[in-house]
């Protein structure tokens, strides 16, 4: 067999590659990789937990750029089960530029959990692990003719990656996994008609993590540019379910067919690497948000609209809310254009978002209009407008040098400032104010809603939540429908405002 033959049979079945047996658990589990696969015990290992001392804003980081992710149908994809996990390759055609070299696409695949712990991602934010993770593997075709030769070059790979949690049903993961059944066990193989992968990714492509680490299976190269995209996308409960329960990791001959799950490398040392990130935060000073996504944002307000509110003011709120105080008002990125006019513009498109009731009658239509853009971002507002606290400061300022009274800005923040709160939050810029929290509470009963109040507002005071004059400070940042013990358990997992997120890697 010609070497270069032997080379790429070996790398779509790594499972057989460079020497032996692998697992993620048992006698060939990850800790005994070292014994066949040397680089897995080495420097600049992947995955990695992402903490927020190791982060730095690098404003050279520009916003991913696909080129040919749309695939016409006409094409034939194959979907195969290595072993490890399910794969789908992809043209090389597939390619990404603005980085240092362009790398062509090659396969993407998934690591995930099991049905009973939808906890399977690779990469963690701050300790939090997602349901599964998405890897788009590529490799440098500026000097490389394909990836068999790349994959142990030090600038061989870039890898993304995506977080998956469980949530809403997501279409564009239908175009492969429909055919998963085809796939049960370790080699089968079926052709999947060409789509737009584009459509599997988060809307937002400029926000995202990013560090030099390895292959998180054997043989572990350290040969990864990673890109670990913030955002996290949704499947199904459903569709996490075809791939935590369908596949099987053995042969379909062999008499006891072994479930293929749990398939996630533990997270690695960090070897004194820094992560860049694409978007600007302080961190770990006051001011961050929590790590919640928009999934689990958008669970806050349906709770707040829908849920017990009884159950929520019993609850030891005092979890729920920011251990920080709000991070001192600054002004200077307003400093180019005039306040008034800036905040002419914000409230223009505000008045403009359809079904946006100004009056403050009609909580489910903001929540309706809120929750259509979250994915998004507010068209027409730009960042500054979006960090809710910068914008509702400078707004105050600039009513009180000019008003001698306080009666605008208490009509705005009782119409104007809930509104643009509400979707400052759902879009991963702000916290949750408790004077939002009291706006989306007016459609409740009274004695509920009050009590619900009170505790937080207690709890508020408790933690020296300072006051913006009558406008009370972050109010609830984490109230996902978990059990309590999930949630005082995450609750301390915070990360700065203006997050992105996601990881790139080689498989399997």
């Amino acid at each position: 067999m010609p070497i270069s033959l032997l080379i790429t049979v070996l790398i779509a079945f790594p499972l057989s590659s460079s020497g032996g047996k692998w697992t993620y658990e048992g006698p060939d589990g990850e800790h005994h990789w070292t014994r066949n696969y040397p680089f897995c015990g080495g420097a600049f290992q992947s995955p990695i937990n992402f903490q927020p001392e190791l982060l730095r804003f690098d404003p050279n980081l520009l916003p991913i750029q696909l080129q040919d992710y749309n695939l016409s149908s006409k094409e034939q994809l194959t979907l195969s089960n290595n072993g490890h996990s399910v794969q789908l390759s992809l043209p090389s055609r597939m390619h990404l530029a603005g980085l240092p070299y362009q790398y062509s696409a090659a396969q993407l695949h998934f690591h995930w959990g099991s049905s009973n712990m939808p906890a399977g991602s690779e990469h963690t934010v701050n300790g939090k692990q997602f349901a599964a993770e998405m890897h788009l593997v590529h490799f440098n075709s500026d000097k490389y003719p394909n990836i068999s030769i790349a994959l142990d070059k030090s600038d061989g790979l870039a890898v993304m990656g995506v977080f998956i949690e469980v949530g809403e049903h997501n279409p564009a993961f239908n175009q492969f996994l429909k055919y998963i059944k085809g796939i049960k066990y370790k080699g089968q193989k079926v052709q999947v008609a060409g789509f737009n992968i584009r459509e599997l990714l988060p809307a937002r492509l400029d926000e995202y993590y990013r560090y030099d680490g390895s292959l998180t299976t054997p043989p572990c190269y350290p040969s990864v540019l990673w890109t670990v995209f913030r955002n996290p996308v949704s499947i199904s409960l459903r569709q996490y379910l075809d791939l935590a329960t369908v596949l099987c990791s053995s042969h379909a001959q062999e008499s006891a067919p072994k479930p293929l799950l749990g398939n996630y490398r533990k997270t690695q040392l960090m070897d004194n690497r820094v992560v860049l990130v694409s978007f600007q935060q302080s961190w770990g000073l006051p001011g961050t948000t929590s790590v919640a996504s928009p999934m689990q944002r958008r669970q806050v307000i349906q709770q707040l609209l829908n849920g017990d509110l009884a159950d929520l003011a019993d609850g030891e709120l005092h979890h729920l809310l920011p251990k920080l105080q709000r991070k001192p008002w600054a002004v200077k990125k307003l400093r180019n254009k005039p306040v008034q006019q800036h905040f002419g513009e914000v409230t223009e498109q505000h008045q403009k978002n359809k079904g946006i009731d100004t009056t403050g009658n009609n909580q489910q239509s903001v929540w309706k209009n809120s929750h259509a853009s979250s994915s998004g971002g507010m068209s027409g507002i730009n960042d500054d407008a979006l960090c809710f606290i910068s914008l509702e400061k400078n707004v105050s300022v600039w009513i009180r040098r000019h008003h001698e009274n306080t009666q605008m800005i208490q009509a705005l923040r009782k119409a104007v400032f809930p509104e643009l709160n509400l979707k400052s939050y759902l879009n991963c810029r702000s916290d949750l104010d408790l004077q939002t929290i009291r706006y989306l509470l007016r459609s409740r009963p009274t004695d509920e809603a009050n009590e619900l109040d009170q505790a937080l507002t207690k709890a508020s005071q408790k933690h020296k939540q300072k006051p913006m004059t009558q406008y009370q400070g972050s109010a609830l940042t984490k109230l996902t429908g978990q059990t309590q013990a999930a949630v005082l358990k995450n609750s301390h997992n915070m990360v700065p405002t203006n997050h992105r997120l996601q990881p790139m890697e080689w498989e399997d």
